[in-house]
């Protein structure tokens, strides 16, 4: 049985995607790059002796020194921009639930697919709000790099974000966005951008 849907809520998503594709075609004129390096925190970047009198540093929250430099992955932020330069955003890739169910009886992927449900942080660091539609930014790639979009389904992995998803300067939202894929695709990686994914930067982090 196919995903049962809102009218309302994939009003709401198309209503978001046509808003921001139109100020992305007169703002985005600055060519587009992939980020896939992990923010790094405040304790990992402290001087040493700047902890307190004694000289010691704070412990660093840094990855193992084992770790890919520059390959952000499960637990991991990444800092973006917007077209705008106010318009920033710290977004986390939080939680992976692959093939997970419909929230209730009605609702099924297609013959054939699964439903793999991706939780993501979104916290809005720059001077203005984050105002936007975090189904429409997300996209998950497989081994070969083809690419899937979301889909408009709530799963059993969690509750997913407003529509659209409003934060304040300095807090933060948490929500799911699910994709509808081919039950046998390996996915291999998942992306996140600004402005529904129309701003110049897009995050990537490994999947597995």
């Amino acid at each position: 049985m196919a995903v049962a849907t809102t009218p309302r809520r994939n009003a709401a998503l198309l209503l978001g995607a046509a808003l921001v594709a139109l100020t992305a075609t007169a703002c985005n004129s600055t060519g587009s790059s992939v980020s896939t390096e992990p923010k790094q925190t405040a304790a990992a970047s402290t001087p040493a002796g700047a902890a307190g009198s004694t000289g010691a540093a704070a412990p660093a929250e840094s990855k193992p020194a084992d770790a890919p430099k520059g390959a952000a992955k499960l637990g991991d932020t990444i800092a973006l921009k917007g077209n705008d330069p106010a318009d920033t955003a710290d977004v986390t890739l939080v939680k992976v639930v692959d093939n997970t169910e419909g929230e209730d009886e009605f609702t099924h992927p297609a013959d054939g697919k699964r439903f793999v449900s991706i939780q993501f942080r979104i916290k809005a660091s720059g001077k203005k709000a984050y105002s936007d539609v975090p189904a429409n930014s997300a996209k998950v790639l497989d081994a070969q790099g083809q690419a899937f979009g979301t889909t408009v389904a709530n799963t059993k992995a969690g509750p997913g974000f407003q529509i659209p998803a409003n934060i304040a300067p300095g807090e933060s939202a948490l929500g799911f966005v699910t994709f509808e894929v081919p039950k046998d695709a390996k996915l291999d990686k998942a992306q996140f951008g600004l402005d529904s994914g129309f701003a110049p930067q897009t995050g990537q982090w490994k999947l597995g």
